[in-house]
């Protein structure tokens, strides 16, 4: 069977110096073809193009018709060559007319061919065009021969790029279409809008230098590059205390591949071939992504992806380039785009510059969506195989809101985003002018507004929105972000700052509310089929109660001279609440016993995130000192819906009436006992929700504090008691959800919402 001659490095060779010798575009493209169809021994070669209008224009031939070159054209999905630039993968034929997708181009003469071999030619993960060899002959093409056609492709597609083959202009619709817009509709996971620039999370390794020198040279170095990224992989699985759950999962995903042999003979067989170390890599990578666009089972494609993430760890070794963006200088709009990151990754970032981030993953409750809504950075997840397509530079719409982000947006959609950012930065300004003045209604009905928070990063906006103090601060979020266990002094200067910044307004602080699906990377992951309801938050450290205990005596120390609020999450009987609060009592006798100064008083609460626990409120409220209902979790159990999941998650109104009469009959009964009563779920940061909340009772709110403005807008706009005896009407009737018709009464009598 005959093979390529002299291999694909002199072909490879010869193509260099094609390429580097005179004549004009077309000379030098009809030369490459001959040399292809000489060492590939095939009676054709032609390079179709991708034109305007999705078409494939045959560009030059050795074998066909010259004639038909820059007339004969084929729809991207049409025919042979259509059906390779469609999938993106290789196609090998014996009796290519006897395939049903066969189309003949009358002008081509080709019906005397008989055997087929086709490859796309594919630039920045698009198909630019396609590489066919045909024979008279009804001929096998073995293993070899369609891996130097790849090589070959690959090389053609970077000369067409670069412009040095094909004239630039006879390429600007092809250009053009790179930079048309896509959009992704993904899951809003943290608010806000933001226009800038697409930055990659893990840069990209630009593979300059295509055809090796010396290819020994190459294999030396890709076999340093191997083996110091197999160390490091097995680095991190070695230290017991840095991964856990699925994080351990995908980079034991990693181990297995970088130690298959396979896939390094591949690498190295391209190398062989007369490739650089990386386009040898990049080689193979574009196979991987061939073969991903033709599996439709998502633990095979999962597979496959971890090898593309593995392929760009190799690239970066190879380059001495192994860490994030975060240590490079952002431009002034960036918007960061990764499959996935953790919560330290995104501390690391410049946040005056840094000005959203769009993942390929991400929940609303994972940890890296938590510190970006803390932070007020907005975060867009759910964007699917994004890193395929985003170049970096690239200008993006990302609007946390909705979830939608646009990539390379049309002048006029940019500019209706620049509008639409305008007008919330004057809203902004707006509600600005609400920091120093009384959270109270048109009616005189007053309301605490606090925020919450979790951060170093989140005390200062405090003072710059006016809230009336911390409702919430997420002890956990310290945890998470950090790669060991904080020390005790590390806790309690947290926690003294946090009390210092609230200065005379209260605090609340929430003990750790950890396990499900915050998973600490130090502890260890517990496999459980129902996360959420599992061993999580008060369960985890009354089970493990040195970890509880070490907790409150750093909070205990803090607070030295001060008011300590502390309150328990996830309490679902009392009797967790009174093992939890007997925990608490222990430490303060050991502190009292050692001399050491104790707050000046220690209120305790609970959250009431449990349905069960809100038909336990006459023996609960007399141990309380304080409640704060956990509206997140409380309202997804009592409705059974994961509000994680986007199937399900619309599936309920927080506006149901069956949900307003929960909160309401909570509040009612903490108000008749004295007890004070809050809630500080993200209902609480929508103008619409508050408002309700208002109306069902509640006079203690908690929301993030971008929140802050708006909410006290709508506050100082709202008749309370109007608006309440309107829902007391409405809240006991047949509607599946009171949304509309409350937002008719805001527009009605003009509350801003």
């Amino acid at each position: 069977m005959p093979g390529v001659v002299g291999g694909p490095r002199v072909l490879l060779r010869r193509l260099r110096e094609v390429m580097a010798g005179p004549g004009t575009a077309q000379e030098r493209l009809d030369r490459i073809v001959r040399n292809i169809a000489a060492n590939m021994v095939a009676d054709v070669c032609s390079i179709y193009l991708l034109r305007a209008g999705r078409r494939l224009e045959l560009f030059a031939t050795e074998g066909l018709n010259p004639d038909s070159v820059h007339k004969a054209t084929l729809k991207v999905g049409e025919g042979l060559v259509g059906t390779i630039a469609d999938t993106a993968t290789p196609l090998s034929l014996p009796d290519a007319q006897a395939h049903p997708k066969f189309a003949y181009l009358p002008e081509t003469g080709e019906e005397i061919f008989h055997s087929l071999m086709g490859v796309p030619i594919i630039r920045a993960g698009r198909v630019v065009g396609v590489l066919v060899v045909q024979n008279r002959t009804m001929r096998e093409y073995d293993e070899d021969e369609i891996d130097a056609m790849q090589t070959i492709a690959m090389v053609l597609a970077e000369l067409i790029g670069q412009g040095d083959l094909v004239d630039p202009a006879e390429l600007s619709e092809t250009e053009a279409r790179r930079r048309e817009p896509y959009t992704y509709d993904g899951v809003g996971l943290a608010e806000g809008l933001a226009l800038g620039v697409a930055v990659l999370h893990e840069p990209r390794v630009a593979v300059d230098r295509l055809i090796a020198e010396d290819p020994q040279v190459e294999l030396n170095r890709l076999a340093v590059a191997m083996s110091s990224l197999r160390k490091r992989i097995d680095a991190m699985l070695d230290d017991q205390d840095v991964l856990a759950g699925e994080q351990r999962d995908i980079i034991e995903a990693y181990r297995m591949f970088a130690h298959d042999r396979g896939w390094r003979e591949k690498i190295e067989e391209a190398i062989k071939s007369g490739l650089t170390a990386e386009a040898a890599v990049e080689r193979v990578q574009m196979e991987t992504r061939a073969r991903m666009g033709s599996i439709t089972d998502p633990y095979l494609r999962e597979r496959l992806s971890d090898l593309e993430d593995l392929a760009n760890r190799l690239l970066r070794h190879l380059a001495g380039k192994t860490e994030t963006a975060a240590g490079d200088e952002l431009p002034d709009e960036a918007i960061l785009v990764a499959r996935t990151m953790g919560p330290a990754e995104l501390l690391d970032y410049d946040r005056t510059r840094l000005k959203a981030v769009v993942l390929e993953e991400g929940s609303p409750t994972s940890h890296v969506a938590i510190v970006a809504r803390g932070l007020g950075i907005p975060l867009v997840g759910g964007c699917e195989r994004v890193l395929e397509r985003v170049e970096p530079g690239d200008m993006v719409v990302a609007d946390g809101d909705t979830g939608q982000v646009i990539f390379r947006p049309t002048p006029e959609v940019a500019a209706a985003f620049t509008e639409n950012l305008r007008i919330r930065t004057e809203r902004r300004a707006e509600y600005a002018q609400y920091r120093n003045m009384p959270a109270v209604s048109k009616d005189g009905v007053a309301v605490k507004l606090y925020m919450n928070a979790g951060l170093t990063v989140d005390l200062p906006h405090l003072d710059e929105t006016g809230a009336d103090g911390i409702g919430l601060f997420r002890t956990e979020l310290q945890f998470m972000v950090s790669a060991t266990m904080p020390r005790l002094a590390t806790q309690i200067e947290l926690y003294a700052n946090a009390l210092a910044a609230a200065g005379e307004r209260p605090l609340i602080f929430r003990t750790l509310d950890v396990g499900g699906d915050k998973v600490l990377p130090y502890m260890g992951a517990q496999r459980e089929e129902n996360p959420a309801l599992g061993w999580r938050a008060i369960r985890l450290v009354l089970d493990r109660p040195a970890l509880l205990r070490y907790q409150l005596r750093a909070l205990l120390i803090a607070g030295a001279g001060k008011v300590l609020s502390i309150m328990f999450p996830m309490v679902a009987d009392v009797a967790e609440f009174r093992q939890a609060r007997q925990i608490l009592e222990v430490e303060r006798r050991r502190l009292e016993r050692l001399g050491r100064p104790l707050p000046q008083a220690i209120r305790v609460g609970t959250m009431l995130e449990v349905p069960a626990l809100a038909y336990q409120l006459p023996a609960l409220l007399p141990l309380v000192d304080f409640i704060s209902i956990g509206s997140n979790d409380l309202l997804q159990f009592f409705f059974a819906a994961d509000r994680g999941n986007p199937k399900v998650a619309g599936r309920y109104d927080l506006l149901a009436p069956a949900a307003l009469k929960l909160l309401r009959d909570i509040c009612a009964a903490c108000t008749a006992a004295g007890v004070p009563v809050s809630l500080c779920g993200e209902m609480a940061g929508r103008p619409l929700e508050a408002m309700t909340l208002i109306g069902l009772g509640f006079r203690s709110i908690s929301m993030n504090a971008v929140s802050i403005g708006p909410v006290k807008a709508m506050l100082r706009g709202l008749d309370v008691g109007e608006f309440r005896a309107y829902i007391d009407r409405l809240i006991d009737g047949p509607d599946r959800t009171l949304r509309g018709k409350i937002e008719s009464f805001a527009r009605d009598h003009g509350v801003p919402i």
